[in-house]
């Protein structure tokens, strides 16, 4: 028994040292490839980096901020500083590849700083213009001397009413407290001019909720293409219809903005200034739902009716802004009205709050 369990142990061990050594070889392959691999990535990178300072002085000279022998004295200098570069980090990595023939290992530490793995949100001055990122740090692009388009998250909730044909608004058939809006959506904003930042356009898409509760213990019907109010059989404790909309909105923002320049790009920030935005939106209605809160004999009822109601399916309107920073008040105006082919015309109007976090 003492006889198979030495034999045994020999067998793994062996077993183990072989595997061990295939591992090892295995490794030492694999990381001697990474390394040439490497090598072409470093070249790659500084001219790449290269390429975009450049690019930078040219926009520079282009502008009149320098004279044609600054343009060439500086590219001279980065030409020279990016040629530098590559020959000491090749040098590392060729130093490295020496350590692994002779050793047949490296040290647990990254080939260079930028190998890691980095995961970055927001751009910092020395990052790239990509908001979020995730990857190796050699692959962070560098800025863009110039970026003319930049996007940020809309956020709006206010209150929310109709204006209807033939009547005042102080006769609404809607609680002016209790009727609301929000909305949630993404803008992009482009410059217009190539040296100027005051008019801006604004565009993008949003998902609008307008929301009417009527008046007088009464509630949204149906009949047909008919859509009117009605008094309800019992006392109503919540009434309120929720329109839904997907909509592509425009705007022209005007206002003034401070440049902020860098050795490598510039960019122009309305941060803690006022704008005005001029615009509208088209889009469509993505559902219309009614909830009816009530109680019958002491129990409390919820209903909730998903149905057309004959809301517009195609709306348009106009809207505005007038913000400081990224704060604004913000009203807009259905020109679709809100139920298609009634006797009585309605158009939604809403005033709020609106946010534009960039």
């Amino acid at each position: 028994m003492k006889t198979i369990t030495k034999y045994l142990l020999v067998f793994i061990l062996s077993f183990s040292v072989q595997l061990m050594y295939a591992q090892e070889k295995a490794t030492k392959e694999e990381s001697m490839e990474m390394l040439i691999k490497f090598k072409k990535t470093v070249e790659e990178e500084e001219r790449e980096a290269l390429k975009s300072k450049v690019e930078a002085i040219n926009q520079r000279l282009d502008r009149g901020d320098i004279t044609q022998a600054e343009a060439e004295r500086l590219k001279k200098e980065a030409a020279e500083k990016h040629a530098l570069n590559i020959e000491n980090r090749i040098a590392i990595i060729d130093n490295k590849i020496e350590l692994l023939k002779r050793n047949g290992y490296l040290s647990k530490e990254p080939l260079e700083d930028n190998d890691g793995l980095i995961f970055r949100i927001g751009s910092g001055d020395d990052n790239s213009d990509d908001f979020i990122y995730f990857g190796k740090r050699r692959h962070d692009k560098p800025r863009r001397y110039d970026r003319r388009t930049s996007s940020d998250l809309v956020l709006a909730f206010g209150l929310n009413n109709a204006i209807v044909e033939g009547e005042n608004f102080d006769d609404t058939p809607y609680k002016i407290g209790g009727s609301r809006f929000f909305e949630i959506g993404w803008a992009w904003k482009t410059r217009v001019f190539q040296n100027s930042n005051f008019l801006r356009i604004k565009y993008g898409y949003s998902f609008q909720i307008n929301g009417l509760k009527p008046k007088d213990n009464r509630y949204f019907v149906q009949n047909g293409e008919e859509t009117a109010l009605e008094e309800f059989s019992t006392e109503l404790k919540k009434s309120k219809l929720s329109i839904t909309n997907l909509v592509f909105p425009v705007h022209f923002e005007f206002g003034p903005s401070r440049r902020i320049d860098r050795e490598n790009y510039f960019r122009y920030t309305t941060r803690n200034q006022f704008k005005i935005g001029i615009g509208g939106y088209a889009g469509f209605n993505i559902g219309t739902r009614q909830k009816l809160k009530y109680s019958v004999d002491g129990e409390k009822v919820k209903d909730k009716m998903k149905k057309s109601f004959n809301a517009t399916s195609l709306v348009y309107g106009l809207s505005g802004y007038i913000a400081f920073d990224d704060t604004a008040l913000y009203v807009k105006y259905d020109l679709s009205p809100i139920f298609k082919d009634q006797a009585v015309k309605q158009n939604n109007i809403s005033l709020g709050v609106r946010f534009d976090m960039d």
